[in-house]
């Protein structure tokens, strides 16, 4: 799965599905009439680990990994994480912008022999409403509101992410640069759903 390999599309949808004990992600192609096209991938994340780090497979059975994401470190989560192909090589990276996230969410993706991707919340309304959320005592309720991400580099788009509205948290992910490997996208558009505000 790279830009010009297995995966041919560049529109995918990232379904989340929580459970007590995991938050568990589906990736799919997007059909051009906006329908769900065949799987592409599958993750599972572990919740209450130490160390945040997310693998990719090809199917249910996990017998085949894609990709990999991991936290750097522990001491300071603004670090960020790196993807990492199935053998381990470095895809990219990204990371959160603390001090400009703490009104209005902003990445900042990274990969090799390119210039930075930096991702923002499109609308800053939306972005003060989500933050204001997180302060309120409603941790069964989730913030089901739709929130759009653009990525750009120098002004040009790379890539934009939009949650669709409902409580299972939905992403449609559409990639217009197409030198961004799909991996990182990828990786990029499930952290905007687990990573964010941690």
């Amino acid at each position: 799965m790279d830009a010009t390999g297995a995966w041919s599309g560049r529109r995918f949808t990232v379904t989340q599905k929580a459970t007590l004990r995991t938050d568990r992600y589906l990736v799919t192609e997007t059909a051009p009439d906006g329908s769900e096209g065949r799987v592409l991938a599958h993750a599972v994340l572990k919740r209450f680990s130490l160390k945040e780090e997310l693998t990719f497979w090809t199917d249910e059975s996990r017998s085949q990994v894609v990709f990999t994401v991991k936290e750097r470190t522990l001491l300071d989560p603004g670090e960020g994480f790196d993807v990492l192909d199935a053998e381990g090589k470095p895809i990219g990276s990204f990371h959160e912008r603390f001090f400009t996230s703490l009104v209005r969410s902003t990445w900042v993706l990274e990969q090799p022999g390119a210039p930075d991707a930096v991702g923002r919340e499109r609308n800053r309304f939306v972005a003060v409403l989500r933050r204001a959320w997180d302060w309120l005592p409603l941790d069964l309720v989730p913030f089901a509101w739709p929130y759009h991400f653009d990525f750009e580099t120098d002004g040009k788009p790379v890539m934009s992410v939009d949650k669709k509205l409902g409580l299972r948290d939905r992403y449609r992910v559409e990639v217009t640069d197409p030198a961004l490997d799909l991996r990182l996208a990828v990786a990029q558009a499930v952290a905007l759903d687990t990573f964010q505000g941690r």
